[in-house]
């Protein structure tokens, strides 16, 4: 294995793309044009693990000297998976059906080497739990952060932390979207330290 191979992110999300850029090593973004529909009856950490999956192997195909970082996740309330609202309406309603509630978020990553067929994979869980919210806050919360484009309607990073009553986590980061302690290990066993020198 070889540090001297390119890294690529799987993945258009802003949001991994700033926990990764933490790191300090150079990496480039692929689109990875990946269905996201869950299949019948798929557990939620089973779908998460899956699209990470996916992803990384539709991108190291096309870079297969890369290492190639593929992620995804699933926040769920029991078994009733939660998507990205999209809307302002569907972000309160969202948010309505949280209060009071856990919700568990499964944020899966897979590190793989499309030519020498190396890879390794995570699933971090973290749980949410939701203070009871009243819908007046509720609406201030979206008008303010507007978490549109985030599966439970929420940025931890941001005013969405005002939210919760407890989190339960062991790496605050996969909340976000890419649990850099885990993948910080991967890497430094696929000769890609953060720490390591020139």
């Amino acid at each position: 294995m070889t540090g001297t191979a390119p890294l690529v992110l799987g993945s258009t999300s802003p949001y991994r793309r700033a926990l990764l850029e933490r790191l300090g090593l150079p990496f480039t973004v692929a689109a990875p044009g990946v269905d996201e529909f869950p299949r019948p009856g798929e557990p939620p950490h089973g779908l998460a693990a899956r699209l990470a999956g996916h992803k990384a192997e539709a991108v190291a195909r096309l870079h297969p000297e890369a290492w190639v970082i593929g992620s995804d996740q699933v926040a769920a309330v029991d078994d009733d998976v939660l998507g990205k609202p999209g809307t302002v309406e569907a972000a309160c309603q969202q948010l309505a059906m949280c209060s009071g509630r856990v919700v568990t978020f499964y944020t899966a990553v897979r590190l793989m080497q499309g030519s020498s067929g190396h890879q390794e994979s995570h699933v971090d869980t973290t749980r949410v739990k939701f203070r009871v919210l009243d819908d007046a806050e509720i609406v201030r919360y979206v008008e303010r952060d507007r978490p549109l484009d985030c599966a439970g309607s929420f940025r931890s990073e941001g005013l969405g932390i005002a939210l919760f009553e407890r989190l339960e986590t062991e790496d605050p980061t996969a909340l976000v979207g890419l649990p850099l302690i885990w993948l910080c290990g991967a890497l430094q066993r696929a000769g890609l330290d953060p720490l390591g020198g020139p």
